[in-house]
Formats: C-alpha cells, structure tokens, sequence
C-alpha cells in the first residue's frame, strides 16, 4: 500500500506531499489540473521510462519518493531478496532523482539501484492502468500464467512436478546433443581435461606458495653472504677491547645519573636506554639466527625445481598459483560431468526419450486442468460483466496447441483471452477490441477476479472511466470499489458517481502565480466532496439542485459500498 508520497520540482508540481490509506481514493479536478502528472510519479517510482522533460522548468532536479507498506505483500520480499535487499520493518522506500543533465538516480530503502531493479521491486507494489494500456492483461503472453494464477492450488503441484521434471529432461538433452554433436571433440576434451586434472592436482599447489618458495631460494642462494653479515655482526657486538654495549651502557649510567636535573637530560637518557636494550634484543636475535643458519644444496636444488614446475603451470593455466588451482577446480567439475555423462551414455538415450514422453503426458494432464479452470474463469468474467452491464458479452480462453512433441518450459499449451462484445460477431483478441469503454469494462472484470492474488498492493487506474456515462458509469464506479476490498485503490476520474464511491477524495488544481503554473492538491471533507461532486455533475456553474444532488449520490454510494461489503 502506498502510505506517502513526495514530488519536488516535477513537471507542473513545485512541491507535494500526499499521505493514502486503504480503500478507495478518488483523484478529481478539471482536465489539464496535473492529476494525470501524480500518476506519471508513482510510475516512474515504479521503474517507468524517465525524461529530462519532467524536470520543473528552471530547475536542476526532479525528486520523487514513494513509502509502501508491503507486510501483506511476500512477493515484494522475495524479488528485494534476488537484489541483496529487504523491507524495512514491513516498509519499501523507492526514489528517484531526475537531472535536467540527462542523469538518472534511483533508490531502494537508501540502496542505489538501476532502473531495472527498481522496475522489478516496483511492479511488486504498484500496478498502473491508464486509458490505453491496461498492461498485463492485455499481453497474450501473460494470459497463461493468469489463468494459472486463477486455477490455484488445484493446479500448483502439477506445475511444480513439471518445471521440476523439464529441468532433468533439458539438462540431459543438452549433455546428449553435445555429445552427439561431434564424437571425436567429445573425446579430445575428455582426454585433455583428463591431462590438465591430472597435471594440476599431482602438483599439489598451495595458495601464495610461489612467494614463499621465491623467498626461501634468495636465502639458500645468498647463504654465505647472510652467514658473513650474522657472524660479523655479532662479532663486532662481542669485542672485548671496544664492545659497543658496554660503552653505551656506560653513557646510559653517566645520563641516568643527571636525568632528575633536567627533562633533556631525563630524554636523553631515556633515548640511550632504548637504544642500549634494543641492541641487546639485535644480539640475542643475531645469536638465534646463527644457531639456525644451515645449508643444504639439495633443499635449494628442490626449491629451484619447484618453483620451474610452478612456472609452468602458470604458462598453461593462469597468471598465478590461485588462478591455476581455480582452472583445475573448473576443469575437474567439467570433467565430472563429462564422465558421468559418458558412464551413462548408453542409457542417456533412453532416458531422454522416457523423460519426454512422461512430460508429454503431464503436460496432458495440466492442459485438461487448464481447461476445467479456464470454463471456471469464463463463467467467473461472465458474472462481472454483466453486472457491468455487457451481459450479451462473451470471454473464452483460446488454446492454441504446440507441434506434435513439442515441450516448453511451462507446459503444452498457448493460451490467449478472447472477447465477443455482440452477438454475431466474430471473438476478438483484448487487444483489439475498439471501444475504449469496452475494453475498460473488460479490464475491470478481470482485475475484480485477479486482484486477490495478483498480490500488488496498490492499483491506480487512471482515467479507466472514459467513454462511459449513466448507468455503466455507476457500475464502473461500484466494480471499482469491490476491487478495493482486496488492495488500495486511487482513482483518477471526471466521473461524479466514481467519486461519490471512493472512500477518500482530492481535489487537484492548478493556479498560476507571479507568472508560474503550479498544481495544488487538497483532500476533502464531507462537505467539500459534496460541492466537487456537485461541480463535476453541473459543471461551470454549481447550482443549489446540483448540491442536492451531490448530498444525495454521496448518500446513495454509502449505501452501495456497505452492500458490496457486507
């Protein structure tokens, strides 16, 4: 549910902030007031196209931010998940920067995202439908996963079974088709694969061990050189005519003895003692050292060979030790598959062939499920459209069958919604029904029955009550506030029986001051509704019948929305 929104410097809109709750909301106000503009936010909120044309005229940016409440929504948690995200304590946070630059920013719960993300996350929470394009629904390529959507739990596990059992089928078509595609390369890659496994592992690399050894053969070759640099030094500190401790511990006692005198002198003491006891420490440590100090050409003669064999293998495989360990761990899973493919090769072939003929004979199974599901939805769109009164109206389900053995990775069947608006009349596909009032009737029965699972949390129809008047009008009106029952409904409309169904209203204007056009946004009460309402019935020139007739179809809707919900 979309609970605020904020639009700063967009289009016509210099700053807005709006707070939505549940239920039905109703947008009115005069064409061109900026209505359709507040839609324009929540889509491109929602991932929509964006344009510099947009951005408020003398501005640098246009910002927009939108806050949803998406708890009763899992689907917005699952798609977050894909992307490292998660709700905030149930709550979404989307924003978006436009630049009057062409730059483009965009925001989930204070994450940068790209618009394709934003998109993902924002068709979650938020479904547009506009006068002339009522997005999913009239997409064939939609309609079958809408059909299983409605088929539901009757359906599920027979999915679930199959996409399962597709998954096995492909990945062995795959193995067997590249098999079979060239023996001879089959073979010459199992070999070399074997070779390179073989090579890398029998080394037996260890991780930086390059560098180690690299370390370990300057010191075996420079051994005389380090054993004449310990015993020299050592030496010198082990000189009993001039031994350089000794002196120093001399002049570290003659300062120690006047440090009281004088801070200096107390640092200057200070600074001899740390260099008199850190000489002892070099001493000690050069004494280790030649206690440690071996030598063994063979160990140098092995390091030297090692280090070859590692070069090598860096020639052949990487750049490094880690690369070359990371290609033999790719190979070895890549000959692992080969090999398990090549023990069951003479099996593979049988295995291909009953894994198709078994989903052949699930997808059998699903397609007379759809079926039965399919008569179900027809009879279910019947009923809600002719309480929209196109009752003479025809939906069908049309299923277009595959080629003999063709499989696909959701089943047997092609799917598209057909409509026959009069009788005689050839069915046609949604999309190419003409009449806009039709086709909004026809969007609004599907979204009546879809909106319990379609999951999204808000729906915003804009405009979706054009070309319809009277008695269809109030139908309209009712049909979309049974649709708000199950999700958040805003609503832009010209139509005064929409309004007085909504269960909140604004009113969208705009004025023109110190020569800028701005869009003001204002809810109403009871009895501000009740002049807008009267307005939108009278128009120019509200007259006091026109109020009482607003009183009376607030009255009226009252009634209609505590029918439909009882």
């Amino acid at each position: 549910m979309l609970q605020e929104l904020a639009i700063h410097d967009f289009a016509i809109i210099e700053d807005l902030e709006l707070s939505f709750t549940t239920g039905m909301t109703a947008l009115t106000g005069e064409t061109g007031a900026g209505k359709s503009i507040i839609i324009d936010a929540v889509s491109l909120l929602a991932g929509g196209r964006g344009s510099v044309d947009f951005v408020r005229t003398g501005a640098a940016k246009a910002s927009l931010q939108g806050l949803f409440d998406a708890t009763s929504n899992p689907r917005t948690a699952e798609v977050m998940a894909t992307y490292g995200l998660t709700p905030d304590e149930g709550t979404v946070l989307l924003a978006r920067e436009l630049y009057a630059t062409g730059r483009n920013l965009c925001r989930v719960n204070g994450t940068l995202v790209n618009t394709a993300t934003l998109r993902a996350i924002g068709e979650t929470l938020v479904d547009i439908h506009g006068q002339n394009e009522h997005q999913q629904l009239i997409h064939p390529e939609t309609h079958l996963g809408l059909l299983d959507q409605f088929a539901g739990a009757s359906l599920a596990p027979l999915l679930t079974e199959y996409h399962t059992a597709y998954a096995a089928y492909t990945k062995d078509m795959a193995a067997l088709h590249k098999k079979q595609a060239n023996e001879r390369e089959w073979a010459q890659r199992l070999d070399m694969l074997r070779f390179q496994v073989g090579e890398i592992q029998s080394a037996a690399l260890q991780p930086n061990e390059d560098e180690q050894l690299a370390a370990e053969r300057d010191r075996l070759a420079n051994y005389q050189r380090i054993a004449d640099a310990l015993n020299d030094s050592y030496a010198l500190f082990s000189n009993e005519e001039a031994n350089p401790l000794d002196l120093i511990a001399q002049a570290m006692a003659k300062m120690q003895g006047v440090a009281a005198l004088d801070p200096a002198f107390d640092s200057i003491a200070s600074t001899i003692a740390t260099a008199y006891y850190g000489l002892q420490d070099a001493q000690g440590d050069l004494s280790r050292q030649i206690d440690e100090l071996s030598w063994d050409e063979g160990r140098l003669d092995d390091v030297e060979k090692r280090l070859d064999l590692i070069a090598q293998l860096e020639r052949k495989y990487g750049a490094t030790v880690e690369a070359v360990i990371a290609y033999g761990q790719k190979a070895a899973a890549e000959l692992a598959d080969m090999e398990a493919t090549e023990a069951d090769a003479s099996g593979l072939d049988q295995r291909v062939t009953a894994q198709h003929e078994a989903l052949l004979a699930l997808g059998a199974t699903i397609h007379t499920a759809r079926v039965k599901a399919a008569d179900a939805l027809a009879a279910a769109i019947h009923q809600q459209l002719a309480a929209l009164y196109m009752a003479k109206t025809v939906f069908t389900v049309h299923f277009t069958p595959l080629v003999a053995g063709e499989l696909r990775a959701d089943g047997l069947d092609t799917v598209e919604f057909y409509i026959q608006t009069n009788p005689g009349e050839a069915a046609k596909t949604l999309a190419r029904i003409a009449s806009g009032g039709e086709l909004s009737r026809i969007m609004l029965a599907l979204k009546t029955i879809f909106a319990k699972t379609d999951g999204v949390t808000s729906i915003i129809f804009d405009e979706v009550d054009t070309g319809v008047s009277g008695r269809v009008a109030q139908a309209i009106a009712n049909k979309i506030s049974q649709i708000a029952m199950n999700s958040q409904v805003l609503c832009i409309t010209h139509l005064p029986q929409v309004a007085a169904m909504s269960d909140h209203e604004y009113v969208i204007e705009k004025r023109v001051a110190g020569g800028r056009t701005t869009t003001t946004v204002a809810k109403l009460d009871h009895a501000a509704r009740v002049r807008e309402i009267a307005r939108m019935l009278a128009g120019e020139e509200v007259t006091h019948l026109a109020i009482e007739h607003a009183t009376e179809m607030l009255a009226m809707a009252a009634k209609t929305k505590a029918s439909l919900r009882a």
